[in-house]
């Protein structure tokens, strides 16, 4: 959460320095206490060399598609190809009502996701003379550029099965989060690969960023990924090798959280995951 009461640009530093590989920022523009996600991505990736960053999800709604890709292919350009474009159709309507967003039903907020898919493609096409002329975006004649400095992957944060299904006939990747219990995760995965088969991609293209929340402790086990360091890195293993996830990204509160994940969890669960597939 981009607070700008935290030590955001601290703690994006420490991540690298502790040898992971992303940073990832939620995108709430109304949240009073939050700064701006684009702006904190591009200091983020000025204070660094290595990590990759993302908005975890971008904002659709109030983020205009042409523009986003224009600030989307900058980061990645300056950061010499370290960005990746997390999307989302949008939630908490009234909030984005308030910022003056519009206010878009299921079925338009699909649609409107596809259509900005098809927009920000467009414009890192490096095409002149773009033209698009959708419901709810147009391009009329615009010029793309600069390029991206790497072909940038379009990862969307969506659940229902017509999201899945968008996801995987169009998406690089998909950005769910675990919200208590593996099953509805493992089915919309189900929908995932499905739609992708269907789709004549294979399902194993789509980039699976996992995004989980809990407690590292030294104590019993408090639930799902919440309890001692053995606890996590088998259950990461399992979403990633029955789920195929390839990448998590940890939510974790307290000044211990970070260093235990970096130096605990994950270097245990690359051998456990590499062992396991190797059989």
């Amino acid at each position: 959460m981009p607070n700008a009461a935290d030590p955001l640009l601290a703690t994006a530093r420490e991540v690298e320095e502790r040898g992971l590989d992303w940073v990832g920022v939620q995108d709430h523009p109304y949240q009073r206490r939050y700064v701006d996600t684009f702006v904190l991505l591009s200091a983020i990736a000025a204070g660094t060399s290595r990590v990759g960053v993302f908005p975890d999800v971008a904002n659709l709604p109030l983020r205009p598609p042409a523009v986003l890709a224009k600030a989307a292919a900058s980061i990645d350009v300056l950061s010499g190809g370290r960005f990746e474009l997390g999307l989302g159709a949008g939630s908490f309507w009234d909030a984005i009502e308030a910022y003056g967003g519009p206010r878009r039903s299921p079925g338009e907020s699909l649609d409107a996701l596809r259509e900005a898919m098809a927009v920000i493609r467009l414009v890192w096409s490096g095409q002149r003379n773009l033209r698009f002329d959708g419901r709810h975006y147009r391009l009329a004649g615009a010029h793309s550029g600069p390029l991206p400095a790497h072909d940038i992957g379009i990862w969307l944060g969506v659940y229902g099965p017509r999201a899945l299904a968008l996801a995987g006939r169009l998406a690089d990747g998909w950005v769910p989060s675990l919200r208590g219990e593996i099953t509805p995760l493992a089915e919309a995965s189900d929908r995932l690969d499905e739609a992708a088969s269907t789709a004549g991609r294979n399902p194993a293209d789509i980039r699976r960023v996992l995004n989980v929340n809990g407690r590292i402790t030294d104590g019993p086990t408090g639930g799902l990924l919440n309890g001692p360091v053995d606890q996590w890195v088998d259950e990461l293993t399992d979403l990633a090798v029955g789920y195929g996830f390839d990448t998590f990204l940890f939510w974790g509160d307290g000044p211990d959280q970070l260093p235990r994940f970096a130096e605990e969890v994950v270097p245990a669960v690359r051998r456990q995951v590499t062992g396991e597939r190797g059989r």
